[in-house]
């Protein structure tokens, strides 16, 4: 479940696991190289970027997290993975950017 995942993913485990099962390892790599420069672990900048999606985000950009949950077979993996990789584009860094301190 979506909310379960994200109530947790300040744990390292959990974190670690998320990323782990992402289909693109290239975006777990980017991921982690992001928090490195951020000064932060891993499971916090993902918690951080996750917060800051569910903080700052439009009603286009919820729209479309619901739109991608509905088709996909790991609901909260798949919105985990397009919050991660809108949060990782320059265009909507800002989003997150509030949520993302050492």
């Amino acid at each position: 479940m979506f909310g379960d995942l994200i109530a947790h993913l300040h744990r390292p485990e959990v974190a670690a696991a998320a990323l782990e099962a992402l289909p693109d390892p290239d975006l777990a790599s980017r991921v982690e190289a992001a928090a490195e420069a951020a000064g932060l672990e891993t499971p916090d900048y993902v918690a951080a970027m996750v917060r800051g999606f569910m903080d700052h985000a439009d009603d286009d950009r919820w729209l479309q997290i619901v739109g991608i949950m509905g088709r996909s077979e790991e609901p909260g993996l798949a919105a985990l993975e397009a919050i991660l990789r809108q949060g990782l584009e320059p265009s909507t860094s800002p989003v997150v950017a509030a949520n993302i301190r050492p």
